[in-house]
């Protein structure tokens, strides 16, 4: 609950309003503290012994002494309602009543007060009856905590008094606040007043600063806040925590994580305004209880509107139908529109609720979807003269929305359907509502097929620059539309080219052909078309295609020719530019297929697919070259398997980056230098050192893997560098097993790098397998998990290193099409 005191002032006991309290929240509700020279706060009784501080005390008295005079005066309102009943039903005078009152309330125990707010509710048995009763059987049952706070009845009859006798909104909204919302713990309240034209107006406020509420006076249409959801949707809007919310609002910076309600208040259909409700801080959702008294307060601001200048109405009843007083301008205005419409004023019931509609006026335009006459819907309700307008259309909902917020409706191509005896019969229309004081105005346009066809037809033609036109051969009369006049450059309103003279506007090339167009039309009789080139006035050429068909009397005779003429220059440059990059593409196809055939003879020149076996005592080698399956895809990867002076033998394989000749011919040269530095007998870390040094200087931009071995015969042993590549698998019993990798950069990276060495044992029965990456790598898989695919696949006997390695290709997963080379070494 927000901070509040207790009233005082110069009220007599018997109309003092028991334990009302005056809400201190706003600007007007902050109390200045003292201060010294310095600036910082001084004690109370030394400011008061001061002139500024006895000043502040002194307004301070004022101030509690006039909101106790407002308090007791809304209470005094109540207890003179109560007194009247008592006049009325005792036949007593005023002064009789009054001791009858004292003396109840004595008896009874309980203030006047409290006693007045039961014979109002009594006597009046309305909304506010009702929800006093309900709050009065729930306190039964469970007693309040602070028998000091007044109770819901006193409250609300409070609150009601004293804005029925207040003499403007914000009046009215500051005797809600402190009577009757600041209990709920509502520290400010805004009574916004809705216009003709959607706008929003600030009618009343409490707990707001003045600035504040100077700066929302006024809220345009279609401007998005917390009070415009209210009045758009009609129903009431809680906002738990405004931080959360995107929407504007009065005193927001002020509260900025308090709760909100809004909620539309009007009468008859028609929402007057709304009433927006601030909480200090976050709102959870309220008991039904709440909900109805803030309910009942909305019925007291909508009184409250009803009694201001720019909101009153006269509204028809259900007994005697009275024209509002603005309805002759709007009749008026319905005259001088040249589209049907219809002035609809509100129907009520008995209870003042929004039914339906009553057509006023129909103008003199007015077309029924049904083919009705005007009289037959002058004066009807809306709708007994169209039922359907409730349904598939929300016709009805439409307007009602407009007359009840205000807000225009406008939209296209809504269906509309009439009832004439059992069938329905629907028409498209645009659709215009739109609410002038307190009557509807409904405009439609019944769309026009024929209309709306030759507007699409117009369209059609100025998009696929198309031009129609029609010759009488009788009268001679040539008739063109508007875009063959643009077509040919032509004012419009110079004279049409009849057919006869169109070889003095084509290009004298096109004269032949047409001369046979026009024999085949008019000599022939029969449909024909031709290109030609139009030489317009203005100097440009346009490329054109005339069309035309004979018309023929029913004795064959030829009456008029009729056709079209379509700018086709577009297309035919197209035409021309296809056929040179057709060309173009052709060369370019030609010499791509040149390079890669080129390529690939290169590669198999050097590395044929298969090659005879390798002789080596001791030893079987087997060698595989897997070509890429796209030639464009030519790839740079190269093996070598040869015997040195030394009776050591080589064991190679490489891949160079990318693909296409430049790779091709780089794998050449590392293959070349790597057998050339082979033949110094020098260990294979250091051949791969010096075949970084020759790509890395003696090649442009090339940077390769490599794994390179030694095997020595005699010994059985192998000694093996690798530079970037994926290290061998061995391959001993039924285990396959990558050998440990050692260290060592791609080639080509740096000038100058050293590669690790390791050596190997090999056994009798041992294979060793080398490899590019072409045999495992796959694009959606990490490389160790296609390397653990490849070892289960090596892993499975095979009685023929041959066979073996053509196993290996037939059963590699890998998707990245690129070639692969594979040497198998098996000891003996």
């Amino acid at each position: 609950m927000t901070t509040s005191q207790p009233l005082e002032g110069p009220a007599s006991p018997e109309h003092q309003v028991p334990g009302a309290r005056v809400e201190t929240t706003g600007a007007e509700s902050t109390e200045a503290e003292p201060t010294g020279a310095d600036g910082t706060g001084v004690d109370r009784a030394e400011a008061q012994s001061t002139g500024v501080g006895r000043l502040a005390a002194t307004v301070e008295r004022l101030r509690g002494e006039i909101l106790a005079a407002q308090a007791a005066a809304d209470g005094r309102a109540l207890i003179e309602l109560a007194k009247g009943v008592l006049i009325e039903r005792l036949r007593c005078g005023p002064a009789a009543a009054a001791r009858q009152l004292a003396s109840l309330a004595r008896e009874a125990g309980v203030s006047q007060l409290e006693l007045a707010a039961d014979i109002v509710n009594q006597s009046s048995q309305d909304h506010l009856t009702e929800l006093a009763s309900g709050f009065a059987s729930l306190a039964n049952s469970d007693p309040p905590a602070d028998a000091d706070e007044p109770s819901v009845g006193v409250r609300l009859r409070t609150a009601e008094s004293g804005a029925l006798a207040a003499g403007d909104t914000q009046a009215a909204a500051q005797s809600l606040l402190a009577h009757a919302l600041s209990p709920l713990g509502a520290c400010a309240v805004a009574v916004w007043s809705a216009a003709a034209d959607a706008s929003l107006a600030l009618a009343g406020h409490a707990g707001f600063a003045e600035g504040e509420a100077v700066r929302w006076r006024h809220v345009p249409p279609g401007v998005s806040t917390l009070a415009r959801r209210a009045l758009t949707e009609r129903r009431t809007v809680h906002i738990t925590d405004m931080s959360a919310e995107g929407l504007p609002s009065i005193g927001r910076a002020r509260h900025p994580r308090g709760g909100r309600i809004a909620l539309p208040v009007g009468t008859g259909g028609r929402v007057n305004g709304v009433l927006e409700i601030c909480w200090p801080n976050p709102l959870e959702p309220q008991p039904p209880q709440i909900l109805r008294q803030i309910e009942a307060l909305a019925e007291l601001c909508a009184h409250t509107l009803e009694s201001r200048p720019d909101t009153a109405a006269a509204l028809p009843s259900a007994d005697a139908w009275v024209p509002p007083s603005d309805v002759s301008e709007l009749v008026d205005l319905a005259d001088g529109l040249y589209d049907p419409a219809l002035v609809l004023v509100p129907h009520l019931d008995t209870d003042g609720q929004l039914t339906d509609f009553r057509v006023h006026h129909v103008n003199n335009s007015f077309v029924d979807p049904a083919g009705r006459p005007r009289n037959a819907v002058h004066g009807a309700r809306l709708l007994e003269a169209y039922p359907m307008a409730v349904g598939g259309s929300e016709l009805f909902e439409k307007i009602e929305r407009v007359y009840a917020t205000g807000e225009p409706f406008r939209t296209r191509r809504m269906t509309l359907t009439a009832l004439v005896g059992q069938v329905s019969l629907a028409a498209v229309a645009d659709i215009s509502i739109s609410r002038h004081g307190g009557c509807v105005l409904l405009i439609w346009r019944i769309e026009d097929e024929a209309a709306r066809l030759a507007h699409l037809l117009q369209h059609a033609q100025r998009l696929g620059r198309i031009g129609g036109f029609e010759e009488n051969l009788t009268t001679g009369e040539v008739t063109w539309n508007d875009q063959l006049f643009d077509l040919y450059g032509r004012p419009h309103d110079a004279p049409p080219v009849p057919l006869e003279a169109l070889t003095s506007y084509a290009h004298p090339d096109d004269a032949t052909t047409i001369r046979r167009f026009l024999r085949t039309v008019l000599h022939h009789r029969r449909s024909a078309s031709a290109a030609f080139r139009l030489e317009r006035p203005d100097g440009v050429t346009r490329h054109m295609r005339v069309i035309a068909e004979p018309v023929l009397d029913t004795d064959g005779r030829l009456l008029a020719v009729r056709g079209a003429y379509q700018d086709i220059s577009s297309q035919h440059w197209t035409e021309v530019a296809l056929a040179a990059t057709r060309d173009q593409l052709a060369h370019t196809e030609q010499q791509a297929a040149e390079s890669n055939r080129l390529t690939l003879q290169l590669q198999h020149a050097i590395m044929p697919p298969t090659e005879a076996p390798l002789s080596s005592p001791g030893l079987q080698i087997a060698v595989r070259y897997r070509p890429a399956e796209s030639e464009s895809m030519v790839g740079g990867d190269w093996y070598d398997a040869v015997t040195l002076p030394s009776k050591q033998i080589m064991l190679c394989v490489g891949d160079v980056a990318g693909h296409g000749i430049e790779a091709a011919t780089s794998m050449v040269v590392l293959r070349n230098a790597m057998r050339g530095l082979a033949v110094t007998g020098a260990g294979p870390a250091q051949l791969l050192s010096w075949l970084n040094i020759v790509a890395h200087h003696l090649t442009t931009h090339v940077t390769a893997t490599a794994v390179c071995g030694l095997y020595d015969p005699e010994r059985h042993t192998l000694r093996w560098a690798r530079a970037g590549h994926l290290p061998p698998v061995l391959l001993r019993g039924q285990q396959a097993e990558p050998l440990p990798a050692t260290g060592g950069i791609l080639l080509g990276a740096l000038a100058d790098t050293d590669y690790e060495e390791q050596e190997l044992r090999l056994e009798t029965g041992d294979t060793l397998l080398m490899y590019t990456d072409g045999l495992v790598e796959r694009r959606d898989e990490a490389v160790q998990d296609s390397l653990a695919r490849l070892l289960t696949t090596a892993g499975s006997p095979a009685a023929d290193l041959e066979k073996q390695l053509d196993g290996l290709l037939t059963h590699s997963a890998s998707d990245t099409d690129d070639d692969t080379c594979l040497i198998g070494v098996r000891v003996l």
